[in-house]
């Protein structure tokens, strides 16, 4: 007996060891020799490699395909508009003060290009939600490219003195506020657009378009009473989205403190 080899006897070593629990195993299952090398080929692709019951390889990776289709999707339409639009404030700027800011024709051309940043305002986010387009980039661009092209238009208006200072810095002042206010508030919920906010946002781009263009007459008395209604908007849907931020941040702290008092409970 002293001359078997340990191997041939099951011993001692760590492969007999193996070999008998592996037998057992299929013994206990009722399984051939097959059946126990498929067990044994199950718990290396699920526990032995991974060491997760299940695997946790498979999940990572989806992690990664996840976020690389995410980067990819950066350069979709929406964004796409969205660069064009902030490529366009520049463009807008260059056209609006050309010739001393007082040519007809340039004005008409500063005009064309206001109105194709305020066009693919309409279209951007539409496509971003219709299309499952949303992404990081685009919802940091899409409101400072709208502020741009608005604050650029108001500023070269005011500067060439078609329109008054105290126009500019209330409508300047309600965005920038807002946008502030919405930040603030964001821990305990989203102020949603409301249909008076929008009906601002287009109030707003067709009396600046309309002060854009080099208007005379009974147009250019109209285009006064647009911007005084736009501003009027401005004003209300701004005190709007103020009382919603106080009922939000309100209703936010008591869900909070009696969520605090049921676990402390």
């Amino acid at each position: 007996m002293t001359g078997v080899p340990a191997s041939a006897a099951g011993g001692s070593s760590p492969a007999g060891a193996a070999g008998r629990a592996s037998a057992v195993g299929s013994s206990k299952a009722g399984g051939s020799k097959t059946g126990g090398s498929k067990a044994v080929g199950g718990s290396r692709t699920g526990g032995a490699e991974s060491g997760v019951p299940g695997g946790s390889k498979p999940a990572r990776g989806g992690k990664i395909a996840a976020a690389a289709v995410n980067q990819a999707s950066v350069w979709n339409v929406a964004n796409l508009l969205t660069m064009l639009r902030l490529v366009l404030v520049p463009a807008f700027v260059a056209l609006m003060l050309a010739d001393g800011g007082y040519d007809p024709a340039w004005r008409s051309l500063a005009w064309a290009a206001f109105a194709i940043a305020m066009i693919t305002d309409l279209f951007d986010g539409h496509l971003a939600r219709t299309y499952n387009l949303v992404t990081d980039f685009g919802k940091i661009a899409d409101p400072i490219a709208d502020k741009a092209i608005m604050g650029a238009a108001l500023i070269c208006l005011s500067s060439l003195g078609d329109l008054p200072w105290w126009v500019t810095g209330v409508i300047l002042g309600r965005e920038l506020g807002i946008t502030l206010l919405r930040f603030i508030v964001i821990r305990y919920g989203v102020i949603p657009a409301s249909r008076g906010g929008k009906l601002k946002t287009l109030t707003q781009g067709v009396a600046v378009g309309m002060y854009i263009l080099a208007l005379t007459g009974w147009l250019a008395t109209l285009r006064w009473w647009v911007m005084a209604a736009a501003v009027v908007l401005t004003v209300v849907t701004g005190l709007d989205y103020v009382r919603q931020a106080i009922v939000l941040r309100r209703q936010g702290i008591a869900e909070r403190k009696a969520a605090l008092e049921e676990t402390e409970a």
